[in-house]
């Protein structure tokens, strides 16, 4: 047991450079391996101008990072980095708790239901005044914390350092998935999205064992896409639902 502890320690030392304070303040991806899956990691620090996003002024769905982009260099700014960021109905309106710019769209899902969202326990990612936290839905409805934008997803890949209870070792349930992990002291966020199909037990112990973050939610999988200029990716693909990502000056 010892050994394999070291193993998982050295795992997790390569990913360190990812979380140190000096790049926490910046977005910052890159890629990564552990436990022999690959991964790309794109590190965002919570005083970031971190949003999400649903739909234009004229009540029409971005949809694509593409579009979102280009509106926004329209204003003199553009995103240094996006995600989709939970899961849709058909016309891409949340399943779950989601807000921006403070307004509130859904309200809480706390109910168990079909499909991974409703895989309790699930949770919301809140992103505050300089701080950002993963909270299992529960927990979140107990504190109440104040929220600037807000998305709810499941299940939970990490509930305060423990995988999700209903997370099996051998699953053969893979997917491209992508999801997001909190620091403890919520200075730092890590988004993570896989280069190859992963089960929901790989996925959490990336954050768990890989980037020793105490909580992490699933965002989705299949679907999942990435924008990240500064290693050149933008992908393309179907219309997407609720999105997240950090707008900075443009140049």
């Amino acid at each position: 047991m010892r050994a394999a502890l070291t193993a998982l320690a050295l795992s997790a030392a390569a990913l360190v450079p990812s979380l140190t304070p000096s790049q926490a303040r910046a977005v910052s991806c890159e890629g990564a391996s552990h436990e022999g899956k690959r991964y790309t990691l794109c590190t965002v620090g919570a005083d970031e101008d971190l949003r999400t996003f649903l739909r234009a002024p004229d009540g029409t769905v971005w949809g694509h990072f593409s579009t979102l982009d280009a509106a926004l260099r329209e204003k003199g700014e553009t995103l240094a980095f996006a995600m989709n960021a939970g899961m849709y109905h058909e016309d891409r309106a949340p399943v779950g708790h989601y807000v921006e710019n403070g307004q509130e769209e859904m309200r809480v899902i706390s109910s168990p239901g079909p499909g991974n969202f409703g895989m309790l326990p699930n949770g919301v990612l809140c992103i505050g005044k300089g701080e950002a936290q993963v909270y299992e839905t529960r927990d979140f409805l107990t504190r109440k914390p104040e929220c600037r934008y807000a998305t709810q997803s499941g299940p939970m890949l990490v509930i305060d350092g423990e995988l999700h209870p209903r997370f099996l070792p051998d699953s053969s349930s893979r997917y491209i998935r992508n999801g997001v992990g909190t620091s403890a002291d919520g200075r730092t966020l890590v988004f993570a999205i896989s280069e190859e199909p992963v089960s929901f037990y790989e996925f959490g112990t990336l954050f768990r064992d890989g980037l020793k973050m105490p909580n992490a939610l699933f965002f989705d999988g299949n679907v999942s896409r990435l924008f990240a200029p500064e290693i050149g990716r933008a992908d393309i693909g179907r219309t997407l639902g609720p999105l997240i990502g950090v707008v900075v000056p443009a140049e």
